[in-house]
Formats: C-alpha cells, sequence, structure tokens
C-alpha cells in the first residue's frame, strides 16, 4: 500500500556507542574513564565483564564500515570517547584520539554514510569524577571546552550532547548500578542540571562557531500511563511522566522546569538552589534536531509502583509496547515546539545464537523493529516531522551492567574470534532501506 512507504529522503542508520564497542580501552594515549573505574570493582558488572576490548572496533573499524555499507546503511550514530580526546577530561587534546574520529568519519562519507556524533555517551573521564563529575558546575564547562575541540576537528553536520541524562542521574546516581555508582538523590538531582548546563554550553559553542551544522539532546522518553482508572494512578503518572520526560523536555523547550516534579526534587536535593541566574537560558538554547530514545512505557498504579502489562523482553525491564513510540512522537507533536526528530535508538534484547548453517535467525527482533516502525510511519503520516530511525545496535555489544550477557545488535559478534554475522534483522533492515516498503 502506497501509504507504508517512508519518504526517500529519511534517514535508515545504526547506532553504536564509543565504551561499548570501541575496546582498546588502554591505547593511543585514551585515559580512564569511569566505567574502566566501576567495571574494575567486583560484583559492578554481570561475569565480571569490562569494556576493555568489547567489539574491537577500534581497530577493526574498517571491516565494520564495509559492513555498514553491505547493509545501506545511509547514516551511522556513534560516540566520541572524552577520553581519546582528552585523557584527562581537560586540556590540550590527545591527536591519536582525533585522528581515530577523522578516519572512521572520512570512511563513512567514503561509503555515502552520514555520520552523527554523540559528544557524551557516559565514559566521563575518571579525573573529572575524582572531582566531583557531575555534581560539579565546573564539568559542565570542562564538557562545552571538550565539545569546541571536537566540532573543530570533525567535519559533522548531526551532533547530540548528552546521550541519555536520566539514564546517568538514575541509574549512576540514584540507583548505583551504573558508573560511578552512587546511590544519593541529593547528589542525583544536582547532577542533571548540571548534565543540561553542559548541553546548554555545548549547543551555544556549535552555533558560534559553526553555523549551520545542527545538535540537540538525546533523550529516552518513557511514556506514563495509569494502569488502572482510578484517580489515584491517574494522579501518579502524571508524577512519573514528570520524572521520565517533563524534566528534560521542558527546560530544554521552554526555559522552565516543571513546577510539581521541582517541588518534589526540592525535597530530596538541593538542585533547586543550585540552578543560578541565566542557567535556564543557556539550557534553552534553541535546539536544531532532538534525538528520541524510545525502549519501553511505564504503568504506574495508584501508589506510584510500576505495572507490567504487557510482555518483557530478555531484559525485564523493557515491556514491549510499540504504541508507546507512536504516543512519544505525538505528544511531542502536540505540546512542545517542532523541531526535526531523530529516532536516535530503538531496539530489543534477543538471545540469539549462530546455526550450524551460520544463520543467525532471530524473529522476535525482526517483530520488534517492524511493529515499532510501524508506529514511525503512523506518526508521520500525523505529520510529525520525523527524519530518521537508528536502530539499536549495529553490533552486539558490551552492555553496560549486564556485560556481554545482552545482545541488542542486528549483527552477531563472535567476542572470541571478533566475527561478525548479519542475523536475520541485518538482512531484513537491508532490504527495507532498499525499498522503503515495511514487509
Amino acid at each position: 500500500m502506497p501509504e507504508q512507504r517512508f519518504p526517500d529522503e529519511f534517514v535508515w542508520g545504526a547506532a553504536t556507542s564509543a565504551y561499548q564497542i570501541e575496546g582498546a580501552a588502554g591505547e593511543d594515549g585514551r585515559g580512564v574513564s569511569v566505567w574502566d573505574t566501576f567495571c574494575a570493582v567486583p560484583g559492578n558488572v554481570k561475569d565480571g565483564d569490562t569494556g576493555a576490548v568489547a567489539a574491537d572496533h577500534y581497530h577493526r573499524h574498517g571491516e565494520d564500515l564495509d559492513l555498514m555499507a553491505s547493509l545501506g546503511l545511509r547514516g551511522y550514530r556513534f560516540s566520541i570517547a572524552w577520553p581519546r580526546v582528552q585523557p584527562d577530561g581537560a586540556g590540550k587534546p590527545e591527536q591519536r584520539g582525533l585522528d581515530f574520529y577523522r578516519r572512521l568519519v572520512d570512511g563513512l562519507r567514503e561509503r555515502g554514510i552520514a555520520p552523527m556524533a554523540t559528544l557524551f555517551h557516559w565514559d566521563l573521564p575518571q579525573a573529572l569524577q575524582d572531582a566531583g563529575g557531575w555534581e560539579n558546575r565546573d564539568t559542565a564547562a570542562r564538557f562545552a571546552d571538550y565539545a569546541a575541540i571536537v566540532f573543530d576537528a570533525l567535519d559533522i553536520r548531526d551532533w547530540l550532547t548528552v546521550n541519555e541524562p536520566k539514564t546517568v542521574v538514575e541509574c549512576g546516581h540514584r540507583w548505583g548500578i551504573h558508573a560511578p555508582g552512587v546511590q544519593d538523590d541529593a547528589k542525583a538531582f544536582v547532577v542533571l542540571h548540571h548534565l543540561l548546563l553542559g548541553h546548554g554550553l555545548a549547543a551555544q559553542a556549535l552555533h558560534q562557531a559553526h553555523p549551520g551544522r545542527r545538535i540537540g539532546p538525546a533523550l529516552n522518553l518513557h511514556p506514563s500511563y495509569a494502569a488502572d482508572p482510578s484517580p489515584a494512578a491517574a494522579k501518579m503518572a502524571w508524577h512519573q511522566d514528570g520524572l521520565e520526560n517533563r524534566l528534560y523536555l521542558d527546560p530544554i523547550f521552554t526555559g522552565a522546569y516543571p513546577e510539581d516534579t521541582l517541588a518534589w526534587i526540592g525535597e530530596r536535593s538541593p538542585m533547586p538552589e543550585r540552578v543560578l541566574d541565566g542557567d535556564l537560558a543557556v539550557i534553552s538554547e534553541p535546539i536544531d534536531v532532538l534525538g528520541v530514545q524510545y525502549y519501553t512505557p511505564r504503568f504506574v498504579d495508584g501508589e506510584g509502583n510500576r505495572v507490567q502489562k504487557y510482555p518483557t523482553a530478555q531484559l525485564d525491564w523493557l515491556e514491549v509496547y510499540p504504541r508507546g513510540l507512536y504516543d512519544t512522537l505525538m505528544r511531542l507533536k502536540s505540546d512542545y515546539p517542532e523541531v526535526p526528530i531523530v529516532i536516535t535508538e530503538n531496539g530489543v534484547p534477543a538471545p540469539d545464537e549462530v546455526g550450524p548453517d551460520g544463520r543467525v535467525a532471530d524473529p522476535g527482533r525482526v517483530a520488534f523493529l517492524r511493529d515499532h516502525l510501524t508506529a514511525v510511519r503512523d506518526a508521520l503520516a500525523e505529520g510529525v516531522p520525523v527524519e530518521g530511525y537508528y536502530v539499536w545496535s549495529l553490533l552486539d555489544n558490551f552492555e553496560w551492567a549486564e556485560g556481554y550477557s545482552a545482545r541488542f545488535g542486528i549483527v552477531h559478534v563472535d567476542y572470541a574470534t571478533q566475527r561478525r554475522t548479519p542475523k536475520d534483522s541485518a538482512l531484513w533492515y537491508r532490504d527495507l532501506i532498499t525499498t522503503g516498503l515495511l514487509p
């Protein structure tokens, strides 16, 4: 049917992040990151895994570039490892690190693949963490300095500032299950403000030095729903929406934190007092693109407890609900100023294995991608300005606290040999890119 076809200019891509795939953790001057430190503590990561080797992309990026080209990708979203560029988070850049990313960008261009770079995908230089990390306001300024270095070094149009600040806040500083392993609400929400301040400062730096390029955040948005028809559940769903979505969208788009959520935070954290005059003007520096990352909804009952109403994936936090992506996109259209939107992450973990014939069958992932892309197509039909879709992830990789036990890739990686094998989902995605039609 004609309405199933995506626009010819739609950007079909795949996404990765530096610590999850690069490896080469101690090479070419790269400094220590908070994730190196976190992984070194027994019990922090499943099976004691680390990202020291990961998918060895640092040494195999040429092979991976050819792989991307074979799948017909039109865009590739990667992250730059801050410790590769500034080993201690400040000062003179490490040219060997910048040269790696120059080679990567050149290789993408040679293959007709548009680069999209993320400045911060969680791998803060440990030296900055030792000075207080994102709880220290100065880290936002250091981030802007680092951003200016890579803006000048790399010829890239589209940039993302901070990847999933909410995950850094919640997993890294409230629950302690991600680096740097802090469990302190008082600190966590101060971190939130400084992450957003860093985002704004980096956006200002790009606009001032490189007009014509585009920049925005990559936000993981979780639509929040009442699990039952009670007024109490509706109230808690709105509160959850504040923590999941409005706390990040409102300051970026409107220059103000949501009052109800800010009041709740004020009972737990000095964060409201740390918002200085002019901060919100910086945070609301106009963005040119919004990265939307969607994995799962949040259904809550009248006491605020999560209620899972739909099947879950291999990792039980991921409740499979494609409608949530459509609802998120429609909400952005109705509640916030219009900017180009890119789905910068969407994917699912599955316990797939290479069969005796070399095939990696992952029908669950194919179904997941098809259903979520149907939601994107439906939102496009309603006028939501979605420019592209980047599947998470190109490669199986280091899945943070889950180590190598969870595979999100459309390409299987045998970690013993580093052999890459496109899964059925990769071949399905290749065919979709060719036709623009959802099968």
